[in-house]
């Protein structure tokens, strides 16, 4: 391919008008390659610092703190309380009178003496008596005779019984008869007694506003985000012919690995592209295309994806580095592009599987 390239581009310097016709190189060397390219718009990364939430002014609560005060409180007032004290009482010995005294009556009979007295049973009289004599007229008045006659008192001497003593009682004093009885008596009357119940306290604790709610003002400063954007710093759309390797034009392979099943590049891997391909897309605007290729073991479908992961991860690792994406393709061939034998079924070498297990890129014109 190297040999038709190079004929043809030897045809082309040979015929000058030809050569004017298709805007080809000026002034080719001979055995040197070279790619059509249409120049592409160049971008370039800026940062730019915009303003995405504003500065603005918070309030923000300071809450109210409170202190814990011990504080003695009244929990029972004192009052008073009446005591009903019982009389005491105690024994003592009563007296009485079990059988009244009495006066038993006893009769001294009268006594008597005897005594005589004279009486005077007829008193002394006189007076003038008749009599009369013996005469011989037939009067009888003529015949009697007055006498003055005097009569002596009569006397009689009469016994008699005297009362020396009459009856009469006498008095005979009975003793009462005497005894006791036990009997209660208050000692002490029964009484009501008021007793102080004192107050009862206690102790809590409470909190109690030490400084009340407040605000402070906080100046929220802006927020700034970094903003990274590709602008253009070239307009593209020239078309200019770049000097390439030629054997860059075919598919080289890049001795990079991954591990087994897997899409991620190894570290080795990534220094493998940094000195193989980075140098390339930085120092020619030229589009590279990344293929990638399992060995026929395993099944064909999962090959041809695990091949396009590949692939797709060594182009995403050169657009980290910063190349744009619109120069890179990628494209898995899976086991469709064997360089030996090795096909599904057949016996091979883990040497000559490994040759089919590779990645390539060549260099695409425009």
């Amino acid at each position: 391919m190297k040999n038709r390239l190079f004929f043809s581009l030897a045809l082309l310097l040979g015929i000058g008008y030809y050569s004017q016709a298709q805007n080809l190189p000026d002034n080719p060397e001979p055995g040197k390659c070279y790619v059509k390219c249409i120049t592409k718009d160049e971008f370039k990364e800026v940062e730019e610092t915009i303003v995405v939430y504003p500065s603005y002014t918070k309030l923000e609560v300071i809450p109210a703190t409170y202190k814990t005060v011990e504080e003695r409180v009244l929990v029972k007032e004192a009052s008073k309380k009446l005591v009903y004290v019982p009389a005491v009482y105690e024994t003592v010995e009563v007296p009485y009178v079990k059988k009244e005294g009495r006066t038993d009556l006893t009769i001294s009979p009268a006594t008597f003496g005897s005594n005589s007295q004279t009486f005077e049973v007829y008193p002394k009289t006189s007076g003038w008596e008749y009599k009369e004599t013996a005469c011989d007229s037939p009067n009888k008045e003529d015949c009697v005779v007055a006498c003055f006659v005097e009569y002596p008192a009569q006397f009689k001497d009469v016994s008699f019984t005297t009362l020396d003593k009459d009856a009469r009682t006498n008095n005979v004093p009975v003793d009462q008869i005497g005894t006791t009885y036990k009997k209660q008596v208050v000692k002490t009357p029964a009484r009501m007694e008021e007793i102080e119940i004192p107050a009862e306290y206690a102790t809590i604790k409470r909190q109690v506003l030490d400084q009340p709610a407040t605000t402070r003002s906080i100046t929220v400063p802006e927020k700034t985000q970094t903003v990274r954007r590709t602008v253009l710093a070239k307009k593209g759309g020239i078309t200019t012919w770049e000097e390439v390797d030629c054997d860059l034009l075919d598919a080289n392979v890049l001795p990079i690995f991954y591990e087994l099943g897997s899409a991620r590049i190894t570290p080795e891997s990534k220094k493998i592209i940094d000195d193989k391909l980075l140098p390339l897309l930085n120092s020619k605007p030229v589009s590279i295309e990344i293929m990638s290729h399992t060995d026929s073991r395993g099944n064909d479908d999962f090959n041809m994806s695990l091949s396009q992961q590949r692939a797709n991860s060594v182009v995403n690792y050169l657009v980290s580095k910063g190349i744009s994406r619109s120069r890179l393709s990628a494209k898995g061939y899976g086991e469709t592009r064997l360089v030996n034998r090795c096909s599904n079924g057949v016996d091979c070498t883990e040497a000559e599987h490994q040759k089919n297990r590779r990645t390539e890129f060549r260099v695409l014109g425009n």
